[in-house]
């Protein structure tokens, strides 16, 4: 079965797409796709997941053609942000 994995950081984001085996899990599919080895700062016990932008449980199965989307914390009150991109205006 062919799945997405990505993950993104502030400067860069990554999105593979790989084989799975049928009913494999959310877990099981980040764990195939080596984006563990290549970001180690990654820590799916704290760090939330999701399919297709919606929040998934780890041992979720995954079906053919969904993406798996590994989040990271928000480092900026997106309300902020906001203000001072209008104050630059």
């Amino acid at each position: 079965m062919n799945v997405g994995v990505c993950y993104a950081e502030a400067d860069r984001q990554l999105w593979l797409r790989l084989e799975v085996p049928d009913g494999s899990t959310v877990q099981q599919a980040i764990e195939l796709s080596g984006v563990l080895s290549q970001y180690s700062h990654i820590d799916l016990t704290t760090q939330k997941v999701g399919i297709f932008g919606k929040l998934a449980k780890l041992d979720a199965p995954v079906k053919e053609g969904d993406r798996v989307e590994i989040y990271r914390k928000i480092t900026a009150d997106p309300q902020q942000v906001q203000r001072r991109r209008i104050d630059v205006d």
